[in-house]
Protein backbone atom coordinates (compact mmCIF):
# COMPACT_ATOMS: atom_id res chain seq x y z
CA UNK A 1 0.00 0.00 0.00
CA UNK A 2 2.93 2.30 0.60
CA UNK A 3 4.42 1.69 -2.64
CA UNK A 4 6.29 4.87 -4.40
CA UNK A 5 5.31 6.52 -0.96
CA UNK A 6 8.22 8.45 0.24
CA UNK A 7 9.21 8.44 4.10
CA UNK A 8 6.66 9.97 6.66
CA UNK A 9 9.35 11.25 8.19
CA UNK A 10 10.82 13.74 4.94
CA UNK A 11 6.92 14.58 3.78
CA UNK A 12 5.43 17.99 4.65
CA UNK A 13 2.06 17.94 2.34
CA UNK A 14 0.53 21.43 4.25
CA UNK A 15 -0.59 23.85 5.43
CA UNK A 16 -2.36 27.59 5.95
CA UNK A 17 -2.57 28.92 9.32
CA UNK A 18 -6.21 30.68 9.11
CA UNK A 19 -7.96 28.59 11.88
CA UNK A 20 -5.49 29.47 14.74
CA UNK A 21 -6.73 33.36 13.39
CA UNK A 22 -10.33 32.26 14.11
CA UNK A 23 -9.61 30.11 17.17
CA UNK A 24 -7.50 32.65 18.80
CA UNK A 25 -9.65 35.93 18.23
CA UNK A 26 -13.38 37.25 19.06
CA UNK A 27 -15.33 39.33 16.26
CA UNK A 28 -18.36 41.55 17.07
CA UNK A 29 -19.93 42.70 14.20
CA UNK A 30 -23.33 45.04 15.06
CA UNK A 31 -25.35 42.36 16.53
CA UNK A 32 -23.79 38.77 15.06
CA UNK A 33 -21.13 37.59 17.03
CA UNK A 34 -18.70 34.82 16.24
CA UNK A 35 -17.70 34.61 19.80
CA UNK A 36 -19.58 36.68 22.03
CA UNK A 37 -17.82 38.69 24.90
CA UNK A 38 -21.25 39.22 27.05
CA UNK A 39 -20.93 40.98 30.57
CA UNK A 40 -23.38 39.38 32.89
CA UNK A 41 -25.98 42.32 33.97
CA UNK A 42 -25.96 43.89 30.20
CA UNK A 43 -29.47 44.99 29.44
CA UNK A 44 -31.63 42.99 27.68
CA UNK A 45 -31.02 45.23 24.44
CA UNK A 46 -27.78 44.50 24.31
CA UNK A 47 -27.57 41.11 23.94
CA UNK A 48 -26.68 39.68 20.82
CA UNK A 49 -29.53 39.07 18.29
CA UNK A 50 -27.94 36.26 15.97
CA UNK A 51 -24.59 33.55 16.82
CA UNK A 52 -22.13 33.22 13.40
CA UNK A 53 -20.72 29.75 13.01
CA UNK A 54 -17.30 30.60 10.70
CA UNK A 55 -16.29 27.85 8.12
CA UNK A 56 -14.43 24.90 9.34
CA UNK A 57 -14.89 25.39 13.01
CA UNK A 58 -15.09 22.28 15.05
CA UNK A 59 -17.90 21.35 17.14
CA UNK A 60 -15.74 21.85 20.09
CA UNK A 61 -16.00 25.71 18.98
CA UNK A 62 -19.48 25.77 17.97
CA UNK A 63 -20.51 24.15 21.76
CA UNK A 64 -18.35 27.01 23.16
CA UNK A 65 -19.85 30.00 21.40
CA UNK A 66 -23.47 28.76 22.11
CA UNK A 67 -22.33 28.58 25.45
CA UNK A 68 -21.12 32.04 25.58
CA UNK A 69 -24.07 33.65 23.23
CA UNK A 70 -26.72 32.10 25.63
CA UNK A 71 -24.21 32.86 28.64
CA UNK A 72 -24.66 29.90 29.89
CA UNK A 73 -22.14 27.53 31.65
CA UNK A 74 -18.97 26.29 29.99
CA UNK A 75 -19.73 22.83 28.65
CA UNK A 76 -23.79 22.92 28.90
CA UNK A 77 -23.91 22.62 25.03
CA UNK A 78 -21.80 19.60 24.95
CA UNK A 79 -23.90 17.96 27.81
CA UNK A 80 -27.27 18.61 26.16
CA UNK A 81 -25.83 15.97 23.15
CA UNK A 82 -26.89 12.93 25.36
CA UNK A 83 -30.86 13.93 25.16
CA UNK A 84 -31.13 15.42 21.31
CA UNK A 85 -32.26 13.82 18.77
CA UNK A 86 -30.40 15.66 15.97
CA UNK A 87 -31.26 14.41 12.55
CA UNK A 88 -27.46 13.22 11.35
CA UNK A 89 -26.56 10.25 8.50
CA UNK A 90 -26.10 6.79 10.34
CA UNK A 91 -22.59 6.70 9.25
CA UNK A 92 -22.36 9.50 11.98
CA UNK A 93 -23.34 7.42 14.92
CA UNK A 94 -24.88 10.27 16.78
CA UNK A 95 -21.55 12.99 15.95
CA UNK A 96 -22.01 16.18 14.66
CA UNK A 97 -18.68 16.65 13.75
CA UNK A 98 -19.10 18.38 10.08
CA UNK A 99 -23.32 19.25 10.34
CA UNK A 100 -23.41 22.48 12.62
CA UNK A 101 -23.17 24.03 8.93
CA UNK A 102 -21.65 27.70 9.13
CA UNK A 103 -24.24 29.98 9.02
CA UNK A 104 -25.70 32.91 10.85
CA UNK A 105 -28.34 31.59 13.76
CA UNK A 106 -31.08 33.41 15.47
CA UNK A 107 -30.64 33.93 18.83
CA UNK A 108 -34.16 34.96 19.01
CA UNK A 109 -37.52 33.75 17.39
CA UNK A 110 -41.18 34.61 18.17
CA UNK A 111 -40.33 36.17 20.77
CA UNK A 112 -38.54 33.38 22.46
CA UNK A 113 -34.30 32.89 23.71
CA UNK A 114 -32.67 30.32 21.88
CA UNK A 115 -31.80 27.14 23.67
CA UNK A 116 -28.74 25.05 23.08
CA UNK A 117 -31.09 22.33 21.69
CA UNK A 118 -32.96 24.99 18.89
CA UNK A 119 -29.39 26.11 17.52
CA UNK A 120 -27.94 22.53 17.53
CA UNK A 121 -30.95 21.21 15.82
CA UNK A 122 -31.07 23.94 13.40
CA UNK A 123 -27.00 23.93 12.67
CA UNK A 124 -28.31 19.69 11.79
CA UNK A 125 -30.92 20.74 9.82
CA UNK A 126 -29.22 23.09 7.71
CA UNK A 127 -26.71 20.87 6.70
CA UNK A 128 -29.38 18.19 5.99
CA UNK A 129 -30.85 20.90 3.49
CA UNK A 130 -27.62 21.91 2.07
CA UNK A 131 -26.22 18.37 1.69
CA UNK A 132 -28.87 15.88 1.07
CA UNK A 133 -29.94 17.94 -2.29
CA UNK A 134 -29.44 15.66 -5.78
CA UNK A 135 -26.70 17.87 -6.91
CA UNK A 136 -24.31 16.49 -3.35
CA UNK A 137 -25.94 12.94 -3.41
CA UNK A 138 -25.46 12.64 -7.12
CA UNK A 139 -21.75 14.31 -7.09
CA UNK A 140 -20.95 11.86 -4.02
CA UNK A 141 -21.92 8.49 -6.45
CA UNK A 142 -19.72 10.14 -9.41
CA UNK A 143 -16.61 9.62 -6.84
CA UNK A 144 -17.89 6.37 -5.84
CA UNK A 145 -18.60 7.29 -2.32
CA UNK A 146 -21.81 8.50 0.07
CA UNK A 147 -22.34 12.02 1.33
CA UNK A 148 -21.26 11.63 4.49
CA UNK A 149 -17.70 10.49 2.99
CA UNK A 150 -18.17 13.44 0.86
CA UNK A 151 -18.40 15.91 4.46
CA UNK A 152 -15.87 14.37 5.54
CA UNK A 153 -13.28 15.18 2.43
CA UNK A 154 -14.93 18.64 2.46
CA UNK A 155 -13.89 19.51 6.18
CA UNK A 156 -10.25 18.24 5.21
CA UNK A 157 -10.49 20.81 2.26
CA UNK A 158 -11.82 23.42 4.17
CA UNK A 159 -9.11 22.87 6.79
CA UNK A 160 -6.06 22.81 4.42
CA UNK A 161 -6.98 25.34 1.14
CA UNK A 162 -5.12 28.36 1.46
CA UNK A 163 -7.61 30.13 -0.60
CA UNK A 164 -11.01 29.36 -2.19
CA UNK A 165 -9.34 28.68 -5.41
CA UNK A 166 -7.23 26.09 -4.23
CA UNK A 167 -9.89 24.35 -2.53
CA UNK A 168 -11.09 21.92 -5.92
CA UNK A 169 -6.97 21.28 -6.48
CA UNK A 170 -6.71 20.03 -2.70
CA UNK A 171 -9.60 18.00 -3.19
CA UNK A 172 -7.47 16.16 -6.30
CA UNK A 173 -5.13 15.49 -4.16
CA UNK A 174 -6.72 13.87 -1.72
CA UNK A 175 -8.66 11.84 -4.18
CA UNK A 176 -5.45 10.64 -5.96
CA UNK A 177 -3.85 9.67 -2.84
CA UNK A 178 -6.83 8.17 -1.77
CA UNK A 179 -6.96 6.11 -5.63
CA UNK A 180 -2.90 5.00 -5.50
CA UNK A 181 -3.40 3.53 -1.48
CA UNK A 182 -1.44 6.03 -0.15
CA UNK A 183 -2.25 7.58 3.46
CA UNK A 184 -3.30 11.25 2.86
CA UNK A 185 -1.30 12.86 5.46
CA UNK A 186 -2.86 15.81 6.19
CA UNK A 187 -1.45 17.82 9.09
CA UNK A 188 -5.06 19.26 9.33
CA UNK A 189 -6.28 15.36 10.83
CA UNK A 190 -3.15 15.28 12.88
CA UNK A 191 -4.42 18.97 14.79
CA UNK A 192 -7.92 17.88 14.91
CA UNK A 193 -6.29 14.64 17.40
CA UNK A 194 -4.54 16.70 18.83
CA UNK A 195 -7.20 19.53 19.33
CA UNK A 196 -5.13 22.48 18.24
CA UNK A 197 -4.48 24.07 15.18
CA UNK A 198 -0.70 24.64 14.19
CA UNK A 199 1.29 25.13 11.13
CA UNK A 200 4.44 23.02 12.43
CA UNK A 201 3.45 19.61 12.74
CA UNK A 202 6.84 17.57 14.10
CA UNK A 203 7.68 14.35 13.51
CA UNK A 204 6.72 13.20 16.71
CA UNK A 205 3.18 14.42 15.93
CA UNK A 206 2.83 11.79 12.85
CA UNK A 207 3.46 8.95 15.14
CA UNK A 208 0.83 9.73 17.58
CA UNK A 209 -2.03 7.03 18.12
CA UNK A 210 -5.13 7.95 16.75
CA UNK A 211 -7.81 7.38 13.85
CA UNK A 212 -7.38 11.03 12.33
CA UNK A 213 -3.54 10.21 11.94
CA UNK A 214 -3.88 10.44 8.58
CA UNK A 215 -0.18 9.77 8.50
CA UNK A 216 -0.06 6.17 9.86
CA UNK A 217 -4.01 5.63 8.95
CA UNK A 218 -4.99 4.83 5.45
CA UNK A 219 -8.03 6.37 4.30
CA UNK A 220 -10.66 8.93 5.60
CA UNK A 221 -10.67 9.57 9.33
CA UNK A 222 -13.44 7.90 10.63
CA UNK A 223 -15.46 11.61 10.79
CA UNK A 224 -15.37 15.16 9.54
CA UNK A 225 -12.74 17.34 10.84
CA UNK A 226 -14.84 20.52 10.89
CA UNK A 227 -18.16 22.13 9.64
CA UNK A 228 -17.08 22.74 5.56
CA UNK A 229 -18.83 25.33 3.94
CA UNK A 230 -20.59 25.35 0.40
CA UNK A 231 -17.44 25.95 -1.50
CA UNK A 232 -15.43 23.33 0.26
CA UNK A 233 -18.12 20.82 -0.70
CA UNK A 234 -18.12 21.83 -3.93
CA UNK A 235 -14.85 21.39 -4.26
CA UNK A 236 -15.45 17.63 -2.51
CA UNK A 237 -17.74 16.41 -5.22
CA UNK A 238 -16.12 18.13 -8.22
CA UNK A 239 -12.66 18.33 -7.47
CA UNK A 240 -10.08 19.96 -10.13
CA UNK A 241 -8.57 17.74 -12.61
CA UNK A 242 -4.69 16.58 -11.94
CA UNK A 243 -2.08 14.70 -11.41
CA UNK A 244 -1.41 16.23 -8.06
CA UNK A 245 0.09 14.30 -5.02
CA UNK A 246 1.67 17.35 -2.38
CA UNK A 247 1.06 20.36 -2.23
CA UNK A 248 2.52 23.40 0.39
CA UNK A 249 1.76 26.88 1.52
CA UNK A 250 5.21 27.97 0.72
CA UNK A 251 4.01 32.14 0.90
CA UNK A 252 0.65 33.89 1.14
CA UNK A 253 -0.76 33.11 -2.41
CA UNK A 254 1.34 30.90 -3.29
CA UNK A 255 0.17 26.96 -2.76
CA UNK A 256 2.16 25.08 -4.95
CA UNK A 257 0.75 21.71 -6.15
CA UNK A 258 3.36 18.77 -7.48
CA UNK A 259 3.29 15.27 -8.65
CA UNK A 260 6.77 15.30 -8.33
CA UNK A 261 8.48 14.17 -5.03
CA UNK A 262 11.56 15.85 -5.53
CA UNK A 263 9.85 19.17 -6.65
CA UNK A 264 7.78 19.08 -3.31
CA UNK A 265 10.54 18.58 -1.10
CA UNK A 266 12.18 21.59 -2.56
CA UNK A 267 9.15 23.81 -1.93
CA UNK A 268 9.26 22.32 1.60
CA UNK A 269 12.52 23.46 2.06
CA UNK A 270 11.28 27.12 0.45
CA UNK A 271 8.20 26.88 3.39
CA UNK A 272 10.43 25.89 6.22
CA UNK A 273 13.30 28.68 5.24
CA UNK A 274 10.73 31.24 5.29
CA UNK A 275 8.99 29.96 8.60
CA UNK A 276 12.78 30.25 10.17
CA UNK A 277 13.97 33.79 8.99
CA UNK A 278 10.13 34.86 9.75
CA UNK A 279 10.39 33.47 13.49
CA UNK A 280 11.54 36.16 16.26
CA UNK A 281 14.79 35.49 17.72
CA UNK A 282 15.40 34.46 21.57
CA UNK A 283 16.24 36.72 23.58
CA UNK A 284 18.84 36.45 26.53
Amino acid sequence: MYLNTPPRSTIRLTRRGRMALIAAGAVVAGTAVAVPLLVMGEEEAARPTSLVIPEGWRAGQVYTAVDKALALPSGTTKKSLDKLDLKLPNDADGNPEGYLFPATYPLEKNGKRATPDSLLSAMVDTANQKFSGAPIAAGAQRNAMNVYQAVTIASIVQAEAATKADMAKVARVIFNRLERGMPLQMDSTVNYALKRSTLRTTEADTRIESPYNSYQRMGLPPTPIGSPGDEAMHAAISPAAGDWLYFVTVKAGDTRFTSDYTEHQRNVAEFNARQKKASPKPTG
